[in-house]
């Protein structure tokens, strides 16, 4: 008996699939043709992140339409399928046991999208953003094809969706994860492209959304899922093409000055229009003079010079644990905890607390009230959809509260002291006249301290809002919701990178988005607390949820303080050497 070639020894895949890795690999463009190819590459990336990243967000339009497929109905009594057969768009039996389950798969898909991106960076720093983003957009299609072989009968495999909501949750984290050293490309525009890549991600709850308005058209749940595993598959083709092997280097190492700089005539990130002439004038000099500039302290190099021979060393002898013990590190789990477990109950919850709002509670539904509240709810997640795409406008918002007056500062990590570095800075045509420099950490703290402060006054804004039942509201409440959800994960990725060593940001976030993740799970025993003992009403929960929000407020208060011990110590050594990167006490 012969053996499929195809199989291997014992039954699996071996040489077709041998090939096919094979294949994937052969297809990779070298550093320099991706180079060419960046602004492809950033606008596919910017579409593929808002229709294929965190989609979950827009839960409350999938809830919609799983239960009009009838997932989890075997759990509600037999009485309620009479209602169903007087409403068209209620084909299936409906209750609250169903939607606790069908929560209970948005929880854990909620939890995979979040807690995933420790292990994903440390991956990504190992392999590079290519095989992370092939993987991803295979386990995104996976999962829109399950959700589609479940929906053919839901009486069976409704269990699939747990599994399918898992992997769309990892899916969409690959794919915005493996995007954000796509920036790197950009040189000077690397703050915007990556501020449209954020708000492309936070704006893809708008997926779900427009997927209903599909299907409220009268399209099959089956046909839609399947051709989005279809155009999945098209992520995956493109990435293929046009993602190479290597990471994109950051314009700070020296690796991008080798392989971009010279190669694709990119310049520094830094050096902007007003300064184009003397770069150019003097980058000969600079190249001539690079052994007798460093034994003067003279400070007039690039980046890679400096950045390379001394910022680098030291931030890697910070030890690792004395980041992670640091006050503003665990100040940050704190508030970023309670803003996600924030953000995603009310994702969760938002259909029952706005038909709530319509029948008023359990004991005065009919079946009347039950279809106006059907309708309303179905009216209003769809405009709550819609407003995701502020997302693409608040994250460069936030984005620049983060970068206010930095070109006005000099860099104070460099050795040499003050004086030389303001000498330096002021050939470069940065410093400003005053007799004191403005030193760029400080500046970078005091924005991150408003930019906590502006987030946690709109997430107590937003806590007020949720109190109030009225239906007119919920818009002021939708908005403020998405603003805040804009907001805060790049106001945190700012606050890491102006505190922290450059070497520890990628385990701080990561460790930071696992315990976030961890507190959001929350969400479940408070969504069953609401429809069970509450009835619905939640009222009590949204003021708990208020009354410890306040707490986030502890982060920006204990920012504040460390800021003016900074400007004491720079005041005090403004004649001497500054302190390294990390050496102070955070």
């Amino acid at each position: 008996m012969m053996q499929d070639p195809s199989q291997g020894p014992l039954g699996g895949p071996s040489l077709s699939a041998l090939f096919l890795c094979r294949l994937v690999a052969s297809m990779a463009p070298t550093l320099q043709q991706a180079y060419r190819r960046r602004w492809w590459m950033a606008c596919t990336a910017v579409l593929e992140n808002l229709f294929f990243s965190a989609v979950l967000l827009g839960w409350a339009s999938l809830l919609i339409m799983l239960k009009n497929e009838g997932f989890y109905s075997s759990m509600c009594p037999a009485e309620n399928t009479t209602n169903a057969t007087q409403d068209a768009q209620l084909r299936w039996p409906s209750c609250d046991p169903q939607e606790e389950m069908l929560n209970l798969g948005f929880t854990i898909g909620s939890f995979v999208l979040s807690a995933t991106t420790l292990p994903l960076g440390i991956l990504m720093d190992r392999f590079g953003p290519r095989p992370t983003r092939l993987v991803g957009s295979a386990t995104f299609a996976a999962s829109c094809t399950l959700m589609a072989l479940a929906s053919w009968d839901t009486k069976v495999l409704s269990p699939l969706i747990f599994l399918a909501l898992s992997l769309n949750g990892f899916g969409g984290i690959c794919l915005t994860f493996s995007s954000l050293t796509l920036p790197n490309m950009f040189g000077n525009l690397r703050s915007t492209i990556m501020a449209l890549l954020i708000g492309s991600y936070a704006s893809s709850a708008i997926t779900f959304p427009g997927i209903k308005l599909i299907y409220d058209a009268g399209v099959s749940f089956m046909v839609i899922m399947f051709t989005w595993s279809g155009l999945a598959c098209l992520i995956f083709l493109n990435c293929a093409l046009n993602w190479p092997s290597e990471a994109f280097p950051a314009p700070e190492e020296s690796s991008y000055t080798k392989t971009i700089k010279i190669t694709g005539l990119a310049l520094d990130h830094k050096i902007t229009g007003d300064r184009f002439y003397t770069y150019v004038t003097n980058v000969g000099q600079r190249l001539n003079q690079k052994a007798s500039s460093l034994e003067e302290n003279d400070l007039y190099l690039s980046s890679q010079d400096v950045r390379g021979a001394s910022e680098n060393t030291r931030e890697k002898s910070v030890p690792l644990r004395k980041s992670l013990c640091s006050p503003i590190f665990l100040w940050s789990l704190l508030t970023m905890g309670i803003t996600q477990l924030r953000v995603i109950f009310y994702m969760a919850a938002m259909n029952k607390m706005l038909e709530y709002i319509v029948t008023g509670g359990p004991e005065h539904e009919t079946v009347v009230l039950k279809q106006k509240a059907a309708e309303t709810v179905g009216f209003y997640t769809s405009i709550f959809g819609g407003l995701q795409l502020l997302c693409l406008l608040t994250c460069p918002l936030i984005g620049y509260i983060m970068d206010w007056r930095i070109k006005d500062c000099v860099d104070q990590e460099l050795s040499g002291g003050t004086e030389g570095i303001a000498l330096g800075d002021a050939r470069d045509g940065v410093a400003t006249k005053s007799a004191r420099p403005r030193y760029r950490k400080i500046q970078k703290i005091t924005n991150a301290i408003n930019a906590f402060t502006l987030t946690n006054l709109l997430l107590v804004a937003f806590g007020i809002t949720c109190l109030i039942n009225n239906l007119h509201l919920q818009f002021v409440t939708f908005v403020l919701h998405t603003i805040v959800r804009g907001f805060y994960h790049s106001a945190c990725g700012g606050l890491y990178a102006a505190v922290f060593p450059s070497n520890h940001f990628g385990t701080l976030t990561g460790l930071q988005s696992l315990i976030s993740a961890v507190s959001a799970l929350l969400q479940q025993p408070l969504f069953k607390a609401m429809v069970g003992p509450l009835k619905g009403n939640s009222f009590w929960v949204n003021l708990g949820l208020l009354l410890f929000s306040l707490l986030g407020f502890l982060l920006p208060s204990y920012l504040f303080y460390y800021r003016a011990r900074l400007q004491r110590e720079h005041t005090s050594d403004w004649e001497g050497p500054l302190k390294s990167p990390g050496s102070v006490d955070l």
